[in-house]
């Protein structure tokens, strides 16, 4: 059986976000839809100041901000939620990610969906309600999962690893070399899940 939860992993900056929407690009251009979210960076006079995620659908919401960066994030000093330099805005990432995170319905069980999430990192993983998310996907028996994942570096990232390591996982390696034309591989993989 094919490999359903598809992981592209790489050194920050290599591509990973490209990489994931030229898979979406392939899949729309081939007739496949998809559902989920890219991370896209933020920068200010060539700064990079903070992250957004942008829906596959447009929709846009903040991430994380630099905690000095005269963006103002008052929804986050509710729960002051920092990763390294950046304050994390997990009401407004959840307001616009988990929205194309739902599992879906009954009726579909027969017809295999695809979502695409960048990323599940440390940032992301804050949210309670995107670590069940992913975990209703990943349990969906119909559903292809293409995500990029930070490398192991420092502490492992429990929940990370473990989809590392879960049976229906295959690892995308981004690297210099090879990250203008992996999503060929990947769009291939996502194909051969959807048929198996």
């Amino acid at each position: 059986m094919a490999p359903r939860h598809l992981l592209i992993t790489g050194i920050p900056g290599v591509g990973k976000t490209t990489v994931m929407s030229k898979v979406h690009q392939n899949l729309l251009n081939q007739g496949i839809s998809c559902s989920g979210f890219v991370t896209e960076e933020i920068r200010v006079n060539g700064r990079r100041t903070g992250f957004d995620v942008v829906t596959l659908a447009g929709q846009r919401g903040q991430l994380a901000r630099i905690s000095d960066s005269t963006c103002s994030m008052p929804a986050a000093k509710q729960r002051d939620i920092k990763v390294g330099q950046y304050s994390v805005n997990l009401i407004s990432f959840e307001q616009t990610a988990l929205i194309t995170l739902k599992p879906p319905p009954q009726a579909s069980e027969t017809s295999p969906i695809v979502y695409l999430v960048d990323e599940i990192g440390k940032m992301e993983l804050y949210s309670q309600s995107f670590i069940q998310a992913v975990q209703k996907l990943i349990s969906h028996p119909n559903v292809t999962l293409v995500a990029t994942i930070p490398v192991p570096k420092g502490r492992p990232i429990p929940f990370v690893e473990e989809l590392r390591r879960g049976e229906h996982s295959l690892v995308f390696e981004v690297d210099h070399q090879n990250r203008d034309v992996i999503h060929t591989d990947i769009v291939q993989a996502v194909k051969s899940s959807l048929s198996s």
